[in-house]
């Protein structure tokens, strides 16, 4: 086992709700604070002048398709006088910006997005839910998709059948004629192209003509040129060479028709990933029963203010954030923590909205409202999480932003390569080798790769009560291999109990308990707790505190009828100049049982000692066993003295004991344990525990913990389970896995299936690709992306054995 010993003890506070996500007040503000310094006036008047704060808009995107799209809105935001970042999501379609107030308005980023072809609108809570546009979006689709079928199917029968069938082409031939036949072939086609169709015209020419094409060019170009030529083919055969004017028209309209198959699948199954935000959304009941002069009125959630009380029936959802003020019920927080067995909540509890209430009937006073409430900040936190870029998406980005017209490179080249080097027709040849690449090529897939996993993901991290503050932690955790653990409340229950009093020759053991109780009955430690708590179960009562001071790292001082009480660890009274020698066996004993031994002095003299444990969670062990499978090395943070610490991490079965830590000194464990440019996570829930969460690689928070860690945090645990540690390692190492199968298949699509288009094989093996394989190689390829990404949704915890 291994030791750094640093000094001082651990405290705790109270559980707080959690605050809103401000993605400009990020988590290393911590930092700063701890690395304040003491500057030389000549430092100071070299720092530069303070900046504007920046401000924060999320909008909605509508008209984006691919990879490309994305590149292009991004450039547009950044380009903007006073923005200082724009991150843009294919996969929840919006953008977040940060921008100067003074220097740029959200209208005219809406104007700047509106310039290259995409409609930007602002969200607020008047803000169409995007669930509800998304369907709406779907059902367009499914129509388009619907009215294409119904005249590529016949125009593929005519087209095509004939020639698998030649008895079906003299009949055809002798009944409608060849031209006959080409005509209605090419209004079929018409009207496929340029109704259902026609939206790929609407995005793709615009983008071609600013000179950032997208997808949607491509299909347009595609499609369009196999149109055009069938046409000229059809109405002005003479501008042909004999026996070359072919006609392609069941090409233009199966690309465009299995083009928009691919999209209405893509559109349901993005849906599908997004469920976990719209379920979480669907908790809050729309109205309460509002207690108001005795009586109960059922009212809109809107009208409740703070302080209002509010009846929840058995079987009923809780409406919103309260605190119960009468009666006693089983709560199921599973939405909250993950955890199926229902909570009982009595009075003085507080409840979270959303939570069911399974069997008594509550009262609750409001506390907490729309956008303050838990739900509306954990919904805020996932889709944060979700919009965010992860550093192994720079490459897609940095592909994407020159792909399209690359591929429209590559088609010029394929289409001047045929003709000049093709067989006969070389025209044809060309022109349909040519509409191959246009079509086969899938920026959608490159821009959907990490996205959408991100979206999966951390929706179902949510499910198990695991929020991603930062949705780059995905990938951090992924590389951690070193964990942390704060101790006290974290690895244990945070509410130690009183296990062993001694007292020294002259002192009663009732005397020194009740003055003891006295004086920490004014402390807010845990320690201090069980020593109140044990004086209760003993019936003594407590006396008035006339002064009290709280040491921290070291104990406690107070004034009780005159007599004075000093509490604490044997340097605190070593500080105080008293020889706690005669129970330094006792306490010796005590340390190697994971317990801490705690000294009180009564006017300076020695009175007695107590022996104080905090029992460990009972997920603790099993959890450090699977972490350690995962082949993490796992170290447990302590302010404990070296003897009991490395007692409980005996227990624990963790290898690396950081031991007598102050407070202060919570960060040089951090640097010390990740030295050699090892990665590391710190998991921890108390107030001195944020400058070592802000500090690390990846903080965890345990989300019942303090407001302060869990702002310091990249990750919250919602129940404080550390089985969820656990989960969030796997599941972090399940997405990049999961990103990493969409990436290799995104670039070897188009990387392998562009060149066959072009006509590689040809000379070898005579093999070349029909526009048709090519639209629907396209159209299922996103589709395989984000299904491969929907696996992530039935990701589960394995329960360490």
């Amino acid at each position: 086992m291994n030791h750094i010993p640093y000094m001082g003890i651990k405290s705790n506070t109270l559980m707080g709700y959690m605050k809103p996500y401000n993605p400009d007040q990020p988590r290393r503000k911590f930092m700063a604070q701890v690395d304040e310094r003491p500057r030389l006036a000549a430092d100071k008047a070299a720092l530069p002048p303070p900046q504007e704060a920046a401000t924060g808009v999320t909008f909605q995107i509508e008209g984006m398709t691919c990879a490309s799209c994305v590149s292009r809105v991004e450039r547009a935001l950044k380009k903007q006088p006073g923005v200082i970042a724009a991150n843009v999501n294919l996969a929840t379609e919006r953008a977040n910006v940060s921008y100067l107030a003074d220097a740029v308005s959200p209208e005219a980023l809406e104007q700047a997005v509106a310039r290259v072809g995409y409609a930007a609108k602002r969200l607020d809570a008047a803000t169409e839910p995007s669930a509800d546009r998304r369907g709406a979006e779907t059902k367009a689709l499914t129509r388009s998709l619907a009215i294409a079928l119904i005249f590529t199917v016949p125009l593929v029968f005519l087209a095509m059948l004939p020639d698998l069938f030649m008895p079906l082409q003299g009949l055809l031939n002798q009944k409608l004629g060849l031209q006959n036949l080409r005509i209605i072939e090419c209004a079929l086609a018409t009207i496929v192209l340029f109704g259902p169709g026609w939206r790929f015209f609407t995005s793709g020419v615009p983008a071609l003509l600013h000179g950032a094409p997208d997808m949607n060019a491509l299909v347009a170009l595609g499609s369009f040129a196999a149109w055009s030529y069938s046409v000229v083919a059809t109405f002005a055969p003479e501008l042909f060479p004999a026996g070359t004017a072919h006609v392609y028209f069941e090409a233009a309209g199966v690309i465009v028709t299995l083009i928009l198959l691919g999209r209405v699948l893509e559109a349901r199954a993005k849906g599908r990933a997004g469920a976990a935000i719209q379920h979480l959304i669907g908790l809050t009941p729309k109205t309460a029963l509002l207690l108001r002069n005795s009586e109960t009125v059922e009212v809109s959630l809107t009208t409740i203010v703070p302080g209002d009380l509010v009846l929840i029936r058995p079987g009923e959802r809780v409406p919103l954030d309260g605190q119960v003020i009468e009666g006693a019920s089983f709560v199921d927080q599973s939405m909250l923590t993950g955890e199926p067995e229902p909570v009982r909540k009595g009075i003085g509890e507080d409840v979270v909205g959303g939570t069911l209430n399974t069997s008594g009937s509550l009262t609750i006073k409001v506390t907490k409202t729309g956008a303050d409430s838990v739900l509306a900040h954990i919904i805020e936190m996932v889709e944060q999480a979700q919009g965010a870029k992860l550093p192994i998406q720079a490459l897609a980005d940095k592909v994407t932003a020159w792909f399209v017209p690359a591929v429209i490179g590559i088609a010029l080249a394929t289409f001047l390569v045929w003709l000049i080097f093709g067989p006969q027709p070389s025209f044809t040849y060309a022109l349909i080798n040519m509409v191959a690449v246009l079509i086969i090529a899938c920026p959608c897939a490159m821009g959907l790769a990490t996205p959408v996993s991100i979206m999966v993901a951390t929706g179902r991290a949510a499910e198990l009560g695991i929020l991603f503050r930062q949705g780059a932690a995905l990938q951090s955790l992924r590389d951690v291999s070193v964990i942390a653990f704060d101790k006290t409340g974290t690895l244990t229950k945070g509410r130690p109990e009183l296990t062993d009093f001694f007292v020294a020759p002259g002192f009663e053991k009732d005397e020194v308990l009740a003055l003891a109780a006295s004086a920490e009955a004014q402390s807010e430690h845990p320690i201090g707790k069980a020593i109140v708590a044990a004086a209760k179960a003993r019936k003594l009562e407590t006396q008035k505190v006339e002064s009290f001071e709280a040491l921290a790292g070291f104990g406690i001082n107070a004034t009780i009828s005159a007599r004075k009480i000093a509490i604490g660890a044997d340097r605190f009274m070593a500080k105080l100049g008293i020889d706690v020698a005669s129970f330094a066996e006792d306490a010796q004993r005590l340390a190697q049982e994971g317990k801490s031994p705690l000294f009180a002095a009564i006017d300076n003299r020695l009175a007695g000692a107590f022996a104080v444990a905090d029992p460990l969670k009972p997920s603790a062990a099993k959890a450090i066993a699977a972490l350690k499978a995962q082949g993490l090395t796992c170290a447990m943070v302590s302010g404990d003295r070296q003897a009991t610490a490395e007692a409980i991490a005996r227990k624990l079965g963790i290898e690396k004991v950081v031991a007598d830590v102050l407070p202060e000194g919570k960060l040089a464990a951090v640097e010390s344990l990740r030295a050699g440019g090892r990665k590391l996570a710190f998991v921890g829930d108390g107030i001195n525990d944020a400058p070592a969460l802000a500090a690390a690689d990846v903080g965890i928070a345990v989300g019942t913990g303090t407001d302060i860690a869990i702002e310091s945090a990249d990750v919250v645990l919602m129940s404080g389970e550390l089985d969820t540690v656990t989960a969030a390692v796997a599941l972090s190492h399940a997405t990049l896995r999961n990103i990493g199968q969409n990436l290799f298949w995104a670039f070897g699509y188009n990387v392998v299936l562009i060149p066959v288009a072009a006509g590689v094989l040809y000379p070898a093996f005579g093999i070349l690709l029909s526009p048709m394989l090519g639209a629907g190689a396209m159209a299922f390829s996103s589709v395989f992306v984000v299904t491969n990404a929907l696996r992530l949704k039935r990701f589960r915890v394995k329960k360490p054995s």
